[in-house]
């Protein structure tokens, strides 16, 4: 409650901040804050080129391939992106951390919403392509994957950003993570691929898989809040709650220490 509270007395100033820093991250380049809209655009359109009309692949079932994977990647590259990023935001911002006076607490916030910018940018896109092909989305649903993504995203980094100002190798360690579980998500591949066994009632489990399916569905067909994956809806929610009183406990016993080890 004290996050919270923090969180909603502090929001101008994380807002302004988080701007700040989504114009700071290019501000020395010709074409700006283009490109940190460029870069996963040209990555989600080289994947549809080579997985559409290079492989072939027929891992969309009867659904045309680029609504079936635009709405996943854009998923995954938020999470990726706003995870890594706001996981060393402390570090970067090491010259607010020494000033007694600012809230170390919001630091990863600020972060969460300059990337928050893209990553609404990547799902309007994915909006825009499945209207092209004749696949409204379910608003609800897709609200619902959003809210969804960016509590998993706050309760993650509230971990992993005070593990990686303490320990400046656990960075490289949760890259190597988030590179594998790139493969290990329905991004790219068929869920039903696994067929019905204890493999794909661990990856239905995954939160990663969650929000990839699920916001793939709202633009598909289902119901992946309560029809078929209710209780993988209870579990997700379950994990990001855990990975918040977790993460929150972790972040108060080591913020002491930021300051000596930054």
């Amino acid at each position: 409650m004290n996050f919270l509270k923090m969180l909603i007395e502090n929001k101008k100033l994380i807002l302004q901040l988080g701007k700040n820093d989504f114009r700071n991250r290019f501000a020395s380049t010709s074409l700006g804050s283009i490109w940190g809209f460029l870069q996963p655009f040209i990555f989600m359109l080289t994947y549809v080129i080579v997985f559409q009309y290079i492989l072939k692949t027929g891992a969309a079932g009867d659904d045309p391939f680029v609504v079936w994977y635009i709405p996943a990647i854009a998923m995954w590259l938020t999470l990726n992106d706003t995870i890594l990023k706001t996981s060393t935001s402390i570090r970067q911002y090491a010259y607010l951390v020494k000033k007694v006076v600012f809230p170390i607490d919001i630091i990863p916030m600020i972060t969460i919403v300059s990337c928050t910018v893209v990553g609404l940018f990547l799902i309007l896109i994915a909006v825009v392509v499945g209207i092209c092909f004749g696949y409204m989305p379910n608003i609800l649903t897709l609200v619902y994957f959003i809210i969804a993504a960016y509590a998993f995203i706050i309760a993650l980094t509230r971990l992993t950003s005070a593990i990686c100002t303490v320990v400046p190798d656990f960075s490289e360690l949760l890259s190597i993570v988030m590179q594998l579980m790139f493969w290990f998500t329905p991004i790219i591949w068929n869920l039903n691929m696994l067929g019905d066994g204890i493999l794909l009632n661990i990856a239905k489990c995954m939160p990663f898989t969650y929000l990839v399916t699920g916001i793939r569905e709202a633009f598909i067909s289902g119901n992946i809040i309560v029809e078929g994956y209710g209780v993988y809806t209870a579990v997700f929610w379950f994990i990001t709650i855990f990975l918040f009183v977790w993460g929150n406990r972790v972040f108060k016993r080591t913020k002491k220490d930021f300051a000596d080890v930054l």
